[in-house]
């Protein structure tokens, strides 16, 4: 008979965006997929990460996702088009990294709770059938975003400018429809065909601010610091990898330096942060306990002190133009698209080292334009200098790596189950996982369609992280 006024039924779907935003930006931020990269590894027991050895998923996304959905049933109730479309593009990201994670997972029937008068539990999609309303959702929001000329309230991304928004879809889009590289030839998905249309035809990110990354900034405030910032994950057990370091000290890359420290070894002989030898990683194949005696010895590298003290840091970017011009130069290569293969992936890593420069103080001398064009210009990273497909391929991925430290969630990792590259190193006899197990509270509320979901891709019974998937078969 009485209404609550503090407990509303609904409200403006601004007061959701920003949470959604924030919830989305960090969702897979951490330094979990580093010890998958071989970026990180730990010396004070063993990382499951590290050495390949996972076991369940998580099917928390779907919690995130729930809020997305009241922001579509609130943007529908006050008809505007702007948060249904961002909606979107949210749905589509986190679905994206959910099928990534598992395979087949729950899609069409999910997040239905509400509007069903008995709880169903929902039946499992297949991926091939999730990566197409994963298209479909994000060309529609493509679509909604077009020529809308409205500010949209609530969003701490890009200031409401939906112009911005329609560019971050697209370049999204593109990195989508690149992870189905393996399905180039499957005529329902007409992967080369949408690839080049948006290429040619939609707007997309560019370098500068006006046009730029999708990214999270992070302030000096209460509920608004960098999510690594006096994290006590930093401790004495973390430690850089060597395969890491070795990438970097190949190639001469001043990142090595704002990524991690000297060793003590290094620092206390005197030599300057720029002298790459005084930088050195543990091996991620070795047991932790020989690491650990050789960072006793003061002979490896940890984490830049910068991630756990500094509170702001560079942003947090979800998909941005030095990720999306990797993704145009391997489009080049695959004979997706025609263009200059070179200067797309020089693009990318001139952007790379523009946004540290911008961001991370105390480092700008060592990532100037200037130094971005002798860094390309060295043999190792001249990519006009390679000549096979595969070659070609390697160079690009590569970069597209070294620029994930703290970046990109676990893309680096689902780069190499789709290319090889870069090569993960590891113990003998031991192969790179290509998913997670399901959740166990899937088999304990959802058994009949998980069970039906496992034995329609791996076979009864075969819930297990090595079974391959339908997107790198």
């Amino acid at each position: 008979m009485n209404i609550d006024p503090n407990k509303p039924t609904q409200t403006h779907p601004q007061l959701l965006l920003t949470k959604i935003e924030w919830d989305t930006f960090r969702a897979y931020s951490g330094t979990s997929p580093l010890y998958a990269t071989r970026m990180l590894v730990q010396t004070d027991g063993e990382s499951e990460g590290q050495y390949f050895k996972w076991g369940r998923g998580d099917f928390g996304p779907y919690s995130s996702l729930r809020n997305v959905t009241k922001m579509i049933e609130e943007a529908t109730r006050i008809n505007d088009n702007s948060y249904i479309a961002l909606a979107k593009f949210f749905r589509a990201y986190y679905f994206y990294n959910l099928t990534l994670t598992f395979g087949d997972i729950p899609y069409n029937q999910a997040l239905k709770g509400e509007d069903q008068a008995g709880y169903t539990p929902p039946v499992y999609d297949n991926q091939k059938t999730v990566f197409q309303g994963i298209l479909k959702e994000l060309d529609e929001a493509n679509n909604m975003l077009k020529g809308l000329n409205v500010i949209i309230a609530g969003d701490i991304i890009y200031k409401g400018d939906a112009a911005k928004w329609r560019r971050l879809v697209n370049s999204f889009r593109l990195k989508v429809l690149m992870t189905l590289s393996k399905k180039e030839s499957d005529n329902d998905l007409k992967v080369k065909e949408t690839f080049a249309q948006i290429v040619q035809s939609e707007p997309i990110l560019g370098n500068t601010e006006a046009d730029g990354d999708g990214q999270l900034i992070f302030l000096d405030q209460e509920g608004n610091r960098y999510p690594e910032f006096n994290s006590s994950g930093f401790g004495s057990g973390m430690f850089m990898a060597s395969t890491f370091i070795e990438h970097l000290q190949n190639r001469k890359d001043p990142r090595l330096f704002l990524y991690c420290t000297q060793t003590k070894i290094g620092k206390e002989a005197g030599k300057p942060i720029n002298d790459f030898t005084s930088y050195e990683g543990g091996d991620p194949a070795a047991p932790y306990a020989e690491t650990s005696i050789k960072a006793a010895a003061g002979k490896v590298s940890k984490v830049n002190d910068r991630f756990p003290s500094n509170p702001t840091n560079e942003p947090l970017v979800l998909m941005g133009y030095s990720e999306q011009e990797f993704i145009i130069a391997e489009g080049i290569v695959r004979n997706w698209i025609t263009g200059d293969a070179n200067q797309h992936y020089k693009n990318g890593v001139k952007a790379s080292f523009k946004f540290y420069q911008t961001y991370v103080k105390g480092y700008e001398a060592y990532l100037t334009e200037e130094k971005a064009n002798e860094y390309l210009a060295l043999p190792v990273n001249n990519f006009a200098l390679s000549t096979t497909t595969a070659q070609k391929m390697e160079q690009i991925i590569t970069q597209k790596y070294l620029r994930t430290f703290f970046q990109s969630g676990w893309s680096a990792f689902y780069d190499n189950l789709r290319t090889g590259y870069p090569d993960f190193r590891r113990p003998a006899g031991v192969t790179i996982p290509y998913r997670w197990i399901y959740p166990q509270s899937e088999y304990d509320n959802n058994r009949e369609n998980v069970s039906k979901a496992i034995e329609t891709q791996f076979g009864a019974g075969n819930d297990k992280i090595n079974q391959q998937v339908w997107w790198v078969k």
